[in-house]
């Protein structure tokens, strides 16, 4: 980085005044808010246009989507570790190591997509020990042979759109994923339904479409960066073959706690589905309305997560503590700001907002619906503490602590989120509210935990 360039970096980092840090995470919050809904409607496009083709093929893609998403969301442990371990080197004015990590980190996914390729490419065999009927299973795994190619392109995104964002490029993070998603939708209805002139490959079709998408998000982002001076002095693809076992070492390190913590809450949305299942299928469809306006505003707090590792690790960097501080208050304010407005919501038109899932006509809508308001409510107090959760993580990864706070997660969903739901809803017989109830209780034990958590890693390194 020249001399110059990092002057004027310094200096747009050092002004510590509230208003700076506000007017900072609202900046990098909403595109990185924005990114998060566009990767979400990217997934909804696929199921949406797929269950146009039938029953069974809806089947498939929900179950092939959701392999893939596990071994993905698993992976992207390592390349959310750039983040931090980048805005921690560009606070520094430590060029040589943000490339390293970023290098090194595209190195890791690599290997972890070679790693896990087995296990989409035998789907077949996974789903039938399952349980799952043989003919879904069957179109599962040729939709997932397709798109297992697309975990090198969606990991590769995912670790340069994390050297961007460490860059405070936020912009070009939303941009790129408003035009994978333009992309796949384009190409989705082309080669599912031979539209467009293309040819008709129904599930396929689907698959072809989000490898594609994935394959353009990688381009465009490489094609960005190279483009950009401040960017493409930091030489990331200068080398490419050169290894640097020590940075990938420590990309490993900090990003296996991260996936881990990620794998178990995305875990426990499954174990809550199955507890819901349990009650009934009125109680599970009900359950699965709450759950989507809950993932819909949770999208919110995950970017503002990100916000919070970059801030938090670009002060740290640089040593201004004042700086970690401020910046953590800032984001931790304008998230609890937004999980008010959407708690809100929830709890004055939870009617309203459940009448968009259902069709009121059909049989067993109005129970549904009936069923469904409560949870609606308690999605509110839930998106709170589950907000607050996340934001605290995204600050405890910019000071690169992701080993306990992986523990104390775990703790905080599974003995006493898990547990407590499952006594709530079968022998407390709160049946649905009780499950949710549950949750809440372990996310507000995660927030507690981890925000003291980083006020005593604080106190402690200031």
């Amino acid at each position: 980085m020249s001399t110059v360039l990092a002057s004027a970096q310094s200096s747009s980092m050092s002004d510590n005044s509230w208003g700076s840090h506000v007017k900072s995470t609202i900046g990098l919050g909403v595109p990185f808010v924005g990114a998060q809904l566009a990767q979400m409607a990217i997934n909804t496009t696929d199921v949406v246009m797929v269950g146009w083709l039938g029953t069974t093929e809806l089947a498939a893609v929900v179950l092939a989507s959701q392999m893939f998403f596990v071994v993905f969301i698993f992976g992207s442990g390592f390349s959310n570790a750039v983040i931090p371990l980048v805005a921690q080197a560009v606070g520094r004015g430590d060029q040589k190591q943000a490339r390293r990590s970023v290098r090194m980190g595209m190195w890791v996914v690599i290997a972890y997509g070679i790693v896990t390729a087995p296990i989409l490419f035998f789907s077949k065999e996974i789903l039938l020990t399952l349980g799952q009927a043989p003919d879904v299973a069957e179109l599962a795994q040729s939709y997932l042979r397709i798109l297992q190619w697309g975990m090198f392109p969606a990991l590769l995104v995912m670790v340069l759109r994390s050297f961007a964002s460490a860059l405070q490029r936020a912009g070009i993070v939303l941009y790129v994923t408003l035009g994978m998603f333009a992309f796949n939708a384009v190409v989705d209805y082309g080669l599912i339904f031979g539209n467009l002139g293309m040819p008709k490959l129904g599930l396929n079709g689907a698959a072809i479409a989000s490898l594609s998408a994935n394959l353009l998000g990688f381009a465009l982002l490489v094609a960005y960066i190279q483009s950009r001076e401040e960017m493409r002095a930091y030489e990331i693809f200068v080398r490419f073959w050169r290894p640097d076992w020590s940075a990938f070492r420590e990309i490993f390190a900090v990003g296996l706690p991260i996936g881990f913590t990620i794998l178990a809450e995305a875990g426990l949305f499954t174990a809550a589905s199955l507890l819901m299942g349990m009650l009934g299928k009125l109680e599970l469809a009900a359950h699965g309305i709450a759950l989507q306006l809950a993932s819909i505003a949770f999208m919110v707090p995950l970017g503002l997560a990100q916000v919070a590792t970059v801030r938090v690790g670009l002060a740290y960097g640089r040593g201004d503590h004042l700086g970690v501080k401020r910046a953590a208050v800032a984001v931790l304010v304008v998230g609890l700001g937004f999980s008010i407005v959407g708690s809100t919501l929830f709890a004055v038109a939870p009617a309203s907002l459940g009448r968009l899932f259902l069709d009121t006509s059909l049989p067993d809508a109005q129970r549904v619906l009936e069923l469904a308001v409560p949870l609606i409510m308690l999605a509110g107090a839930f998106q709170l503490f589950d907000g607050l959760q996340a934001v605290a993580a995204g600050l405890l990864r910019g000071l690169k602590d992701t080993q306990v706070p992986m523990v104390l997660a775990l703790i905080a969903y599974w003995p006493i989120g898990f547990v407590f739901a499952w006594v709530f809803a079968f022998p407390l017989e709160w049946r649905g509210p009780g499950v949710w109830i549950g949750f809440v209780t372990g996310l507000t034990a995660a927030a507690v935990m981890l925000c003291v958590r980083f006020w005593l890693l604080v106190r402690e390194r200031g």
